[in-house]
């Protein structure tokens, strides 16, 4: 052990020596020592370039060479880029910088020597008299501007158009010559020209054009003004553009995979493809409108297309309605699939694909159970290296039904990143399939099916959560063995969201208690929930924006996506007034015989977008906590001797008599109302109806008590012992104006002081139904 720990400082002294000797400072020579990886590559370039140029190597070559280790992405390119390092054909880190490119764009071996020297430079002599050409040449161009602006012009621009004319030319060289030929121009700077350029005001945006994007921090967003399709576009992610796929870290090239990029290209005209791929064994929720926003958006924001395929391999737990469902909610957020597919239309290609895999060596039919294989270290099959015929005969086998369920597999050779070791690749399942019935009783899995079927349809970026990284080696691996079409998979953060719970299970378990109702209960954060407590598909999609792609797991608090609801239904809930607890008050001095008609603004904002009619009766109805019978220091609202105004009504009313039950509690008001322009200006407004509709209302709250109701740390008596006793209360008896009685299911309205409602689809005929979707202003107990 001794020996070993002197051999290992001997080593990184030597190195240490060598890194110091290119002209790395000690220190950072020392931070190159502990990237393995880093240091290993350097040392083999100095090495090589010491043994054609000696042991003193300038500054210069130093900085090229660490460069070329430090941003070689394939290290068998090494040997080739040093060479021309020290041979003195590569000089500036320009044409390292396209040295690096040209290898990365062009994978397989050979290179093109002539067409890789050309791409960089090689041999290419730049005159001090062409660069004084070139410049002389941009400054002409700009002298009217440059006499006129002086010193306070953009130089950067000289210096850009010169090295455009000159590609190779050294900047150094450029820079001296543009700040030359400047000073010959304009002479010497003054005074004026030392003081600052003023700024330019920035142009504001107007409010459309706006988009609240996340910062995520602690749960909590900041704001840039920045659309998911800006966030999307183009070079934003840093994604590799179509048939460039080789150009991904990771991604594994063969000598086929060229030839089937160009095929890939001629079939999609270099067209982006994404997909998004549920499982139909449930109804999708908040983290899946990310992933609907991410892969549709993607598609649309660089003129794409987006797959809506449906991963049916596990027959015992789908069923139609997850079908209907979800395409149901895809198309609510605002998208359109492109096609819509099922894992099961490629079943026969899958099932030929597997007798390849098998004939290529690369699986074998396993009889170990499912409890002998689970967890990251099982014992190795003892049946890995049967021949591949017997394989192929018990293939068949298994698919015609000869083994039970759980006797027989058909396993990968690969291992995983995280460890596991030759995924099932096909299981026996004795149940019906709802699309192919009983053609098959084996179906395949998901690290097999997924990737194959990203080939198939020539999916360009296939994007999924971060939990599917450890599955990307077996994503590559499985379409190189098989020389098909290998499409690129990136990762993101999941989105999660605090007080609730999304699993499949855990939400079963729910409505089976009675907890909930259904998947689509309001106070669960399903989409088929949320659009059901009304929320509009518009604020989800902001509250996908805000919360931004990002690769880390962002967990946010409700109350965020509350108020990008209430943001989108500010512009879009028309104004009514409804009495939740009413309280009678009649008008003895009511001015009409019959009740009188009030025009209410639509959007009192914005009287352009139109208004309705509710009648004013002598008998109104107000909430009972707008009334206090002695009038608190602060309380604004009407008392004996304090009036009130009636919202829109263009009336104050009075009380002259107050009504109480045997009990004492107050029952009924009686009132005499004036004009608003004659009267005295009231302390406060409030709302009423008159000839109101009977309506039911739900009033929602949180679900769970606390935050991660699924943290045993915070609820050691599980999620189910978490549940807020107040999450719904119900009005049967609230009083809303009339001009809602024409209202559908999911329509959307401001109750004026209360909050945003939208219709439930439990409403009938005489009797509408109400959930409270959000309150009108945040309540600070939930931030």
């Amino acid at each position: 052990m001794a020996a070993a720990a002197a051999m290992a400082a001997e080593e990184a002294e030597e190195a240490l020596g060598l890194f110091t000797g290119i002209g790395l400072s000690e220190a950072k020579a020392r931070e190159t020592l502990r990237n393995g990886a880093l240091s290993a590559l350097l040392r083999r370039a100095v090495l090589q370039a010491r043994s054609a140029l000696g042991p003193a190597l300038d500054k210069a070559t130093g900085t090229l060479l660490y460069n070329t280790a430090a941003r070689l992405k394939d290290p068998k390119h090494l040997a080739f880029l040093v060479g021309y390092i020290a041979r003195r054909e590569i000089l500036t880190d320009l044409q390292l910088s396209a040295a690096l490119e040209y290898v990365r764009s062009h994978p397989l071996e050979p290179l093109d020597v002539a067409d890789f020297e050309r791409s960089c430079g090689v041999g290419v002599c730049i005159t001090p008299e062409q660069i004084e050409e070139a410049v002389e040449a941009v400054i002409s161009k700009h002298r009217a501007e440059l006499l006129a602006e002086r010193y306070h012009f953009n130089m950067g621009l000289l210096m850009g158009e010169a090295r455009n004319r000159l590609q190779w030319a050294d900047g150094k060289t450029i820079k001296n010559e543009v700040d030359l030929q400047v000073l010959h121009l304009l002479g010497p700077k003054t005074e004026a020209d030392l003081e600052k350029k003023p700024k330019a005001a920035k142009a504001r945006l107007a409010p459309a054009e706006k988009q609240k994007v996340a910062v995520v921090e602690n749960g909590d967003m900041g704001t840039e003004t920045q659309s998911l399709l800006e966030q999307l576009r183009g070079e934003a992610l840093k994604f590799h553009k179509p048939g460039e796929n080789y150009k991904t870290e990771g991604y594994v090239v063969t000598p086929n995979t060229m030839a089937l990029l160009k095929q890939h290209l001629a079939i999609t005209g270099g067209q982006v493809r994404t997909r998004f791929p549920p499982e139909p064994n449930g109804i999708l929720h908040i983290g899946h409108a990310k992933a609907i926003n991410f892969n549709f958006g993607y598609a649309k924001a660089n003129g794409g297309v987006c797959f809506l395929r449906y991963d049916d391999t596990n027959p015992e737990k789908e069923e139609e309605k997850y079908f209907t469902a979800i395409r149901e909610m895809v198309e609510w957020l605002g998208y359109q699939p492109y096609a819509v597919t099922h894992a099961s239309d490629y079943f026969d290609q899958l099932y030929t694909w597997a007798l390849e895999l098998i004939r290529r060596g690369q699986a074998y039919v396993c009889h170990q159970k499912v409890e002998e294989i689970k967890g990251h270290n099982p014992p190795p099959s003892p049946w890995r290296d049967r021949p591949v015929e017997e394989s192929l005969l018990l293939f068949e086998d298994m698919r015609k039904g000869k083994f039970g369920e759980g006797e027989a597999t058909l396993r990968m050779k690969m291992v995983m990143e995280d460890g596991k070791m030759d995924p099932v690749a096909y299981r026996v399942k004795f149940t019906p399939h709802h699309r192919t019935g009983d053609k098959w009783c084996i179906y395949p899995t998901y690290d097999y099916t997924h990737c194959l079927c990203d080939s198939i349809e020539h999916i360009t970026h296939s994007l999924c959560t971060k939990e599917f990284q450890a599955r990307r080696s077996s994503y590559f691996w499985l379409c190189n063995a098989l020389d098909v079409y290998c499409p690129v998979q990136w990762e993101y953060g999941r989105l999660n969201l605090l007080y609730t719970v999304v699993s499949k299970r855990k939400i079963i378990r729910l409505v089976e208690t009675g907890a909930v109702r259904d998947w689509d209960d309001p106070r669960l954060f399903t989409l088929t929930a949320l659009r059901r407590r009304g929320f509009p598909p518009e604020a989800i999609n902001n509250f996908c924006a805000r919360v931004g792609v990002t690769v880390a797991q962002a967990t946010m608090e409700p109350h965020l996506l509350e108020a990008c609801a209430r943001e989108v239904l500010n512009e879009q809930a028309p104004r009514a007034m409804a009495v939740l607890e009413p309280l009678k008050v009649t008008i003895t001095n009511f001015p009409a015989p019959k009740p009188l008609e009030v025009l209410v603004p639509n959007f009192p904002a914005d009287e352009s977008r139109g208004f309705h009619k509710v009648p004013f009766h002598q008998t109104i109805y107000i909430e009972e906590t707008d009334f206090r019978e002695e009038a608190d220091k602060g309380y604004k609202r009407l008392a004996p001797g304090q009036p009130v105004g009636l919202r829109h009504a263009g009336y104050v009313i009075t009380v002259q008599n107050v009504i109480k039950d045997v009990s004492g509690r107050v029952i009924e008001l009686e009132a005499t109302c004036t004009k608003s322009d004659v009267a005295e200006k009231p302390k406060a407004f409030i709302h009423w109806v008159s000839v109101p509709v009977t309506c039911e209302v739900r009033l929602y709250e949180r679900l769970f008590l606390h935050k991660n109701p699924e943290d045993p740390s915070e609820v050691p008596g599980g999620f189910l012992s978490d549940l807020n006793p107040d999450s719904l209360r119900v009005v049967h008896n609230a009083l809303v104006d009339s001009s809602v009685h024409s209202a559908r299911p999911f329509d959307k309205f401001q109750f004026e002081r209360l909050g945003y409602f939208s219709v439930d689809p439990d409403s009938e005929e005489g009797k509408m139904v109400f959930n409270r979707t959000v309150t009108l202003k945040e309540d600070p107990g939930k931030a």
